[in-house]
């Protein structure tokens, strides 16, 4: 358990997902009882198909439980109306998937403050241009996605998660499609977010070197949490993952 000190950004209670129904169903997710902590970067890993994608969506609001219960904070995600749902993950949740998700006609800039100008808010100006520079992004802001590597649209996507400083920072495969310097550029982003900015990042990954910039690695096979490391280097990430492999 957590000492008292450490609070829950999220935490989920008994969570299971099954997709399908009677011979054809499967469970994604077993009865997983997990929290992720304020201010912590963490990393959740397993083989293919071992539900990693799956407990992070519902996680973050974006699949809805079979079972079981999961918070945000205080907030138990299965108890919102789809309106209160998209209000909780517009305002209190930042997102940074492996396809950058830029809305293609828009400038980086737009881009950046998108979330926040359709929740009707103010940018804070100063907030943005810290967070610009702090990316390598201000002489970019006038730029489509088109006219930007991946590196530089990811590094968009991160600034559109920070500006608008959400309680928890969800990273589906954020580095996937990127190439090892990008990765590192991006990965070194969350974790000073992390460090520095007191943000709660949670990511999923397959890529040993990425789960290494976390404070906290947990790794599941068939649905289920079946072990956890704490600030581990990429090479006990490594044989944890051929460990779990083989035995499942």
């Amino acid at each position: 358990m957590t000492n008292p000190q450490q609070r829950a950004a999220a935490h989920a209670q008994a969570l299971t997902k099954v997709y399908g129904q009677g011979e054809t169903a499967v469970t994604a997710i077993n009865n997983i009882d997990v929290e992720f902590i304020a201010n912590e970067f963490t990393a959740i890993m397993g083989p293919s198909g071992s539900g990693k994608s799956t407990l992070m969506h519902c996680m973050a609001g974006l699949d809805t439980a079979s079972s079981g219960a999961t918070y945000i904070g205080d907030v138990n995600l299965s108890q919102l109306r789809d309106k209160e749902m998209t209000a909780l993950r517009r305002d209190r949740l930042g997102f940074i998937f492996q396809s950058f998700n830029l809305v293609p006609t828009l400038t980086a800039a737009e881009n950046i403050t998108l979330p926040i100008d359709i929740a009707g808010k103010k940018v804070d100006k100063a907030w943005f241009n810290e967070v610009t520079e702090r990316l390598g992004l201000a002489h970019r802001l006038g730029h489509r996605p088109a006219e930007l590597s991946g590196g530089q649209q990811q590094r968009v996507a991160c600034a559109r998660a920070l500006v608008a400083r959400p309680d928890i920072i969800f990273g589906d495969e954020p580095t996937g499609n990127l190439d090892s310097n990008s990765s590192a550029e991006v990965l070194s982003i969350l974790r000073t977010a992390v460090d520095q900015d007191g943000q709660t990042v949670v990511i999923v990954t397959h890529d040993p070197r990425a789960a290494s910039y976390a404070d906290r690695v947990i790794f599941l096979a068939d649905g289920r949490i079946v072990q956890e490391l704490r600030n581990p280097s990429a090479e006990e990430i490594l044989s944890t993952m051929a460990h779990i492999e083989d035995v499942h």
